[in-house]
């Protein structure tokens, strides 16, 4: 694969066509752990005051530029990536390949039952070619026991998924995930946090005229003020201070 650094972190700079091939060829090659993650400007705001979640996102094997801020942070530094890759769209694109390409066995970690439910089956009435071997709806709550990790980890390994889906939102599914995948009989581990509930059908998505003018985020917060308020206008502009001050770095050394 080819990546940027972006502000410190290796975007998969190919595009979502590359970066599903290069995830299915980690199936196809049965090696376990391969983690996928996606970034945008408020994720790499959170993440310089959570080492935590810095570690997880940096030790992403895929990390996909999810966020048209962090397209044009490629830009001004002179890294281009390809395109925008929502995670969305690297749910939906993998699960298609696989119709091509042969069966897969789906785990679904996250959300509610009822969000798992509906998730599960839209899945087999689009996608008789996926099996929904397992879901999880686990406590919510911002830190799991020992006890509760565990049981997640035996319900995952006992369904023996060839893809786990983890939909907690951050930054607790990327640090869930950094923590246990190697420990997980998985090949492929995604951190797609609101794509169960688009795909779910409980939350809607931009119209893609909307995300293509990169401006997704903008029915989000319409919808969602409160909610995500500090994501959209207290991060993006720390991240854009953020960019300057890597852009001067760059110009002056």
């Amino acid at each position: 694969m080819n990546f940027v650094d972006i502000l410190g972190y290796e975007m998969s700079s190919e595009g979502l066509s590359s970066d599903i091939e290069s995830a299915w060829r980690s199936i196809e090659s049965g090696t376990k752990g391969t983690y996928v993650a996606c970034a945008n400007p408020h994720s790499l705001v959170v993440a310089n005051h959570d080492a935590k979640f810095k570690t997880a996102l940096q030790g992403a094997d895929i990390l996909l530029p999810d966020g048209v801020g962090i397209v044009l942070a490629g830009k001004v530094l002179n890294r281009p990536l390809r395109e925008r890759v929502a995670g969305s769209e690297f749910f939906t694109g993998l699960t298609s390949r696989a119709v091509d390409r042969g069966h897969l066995k789906y785990f679904f970690l996250g959300s509610s039952e009822e969000v798992l439910e509906k998730l599960a089956k839209r899945l087999r009435i689009e996608s008789p070619h996926i099996s929904v071997c397992g879901i999880y709806s686990p406590p919510f709550k911002n830190e799991f026991s020992s006890e509760e990790n565990a049981q997640m980890i035996e319900a995952i390994n006992a369904a023996k998924p060839d893809v786990l889906w983890v939909g907690m939102t951050a930054p607790k599914q990327e640090k869930w995930i950094y923590e246990h995948k190697d420990v997980l009989d998985v090949r492929l581990i995604g951190a797609i946090g609101a794509v169960f509930d688009f795909y779910a059908g409980t939350r809607k998505r931009a119209p893609k005229w909307i995300c293509n003018m990169g401006l997704e985020w903008l029915p989000r917060l319409l919808r969602e003020p409160k909610r995500l308020f500090r994501r959209n206008v207290i991060s993006t502009p720390i991240f854009l201070g953020m960019l300057l001050r890597a852009k001067l770095s760059q110009i002056f050394g």
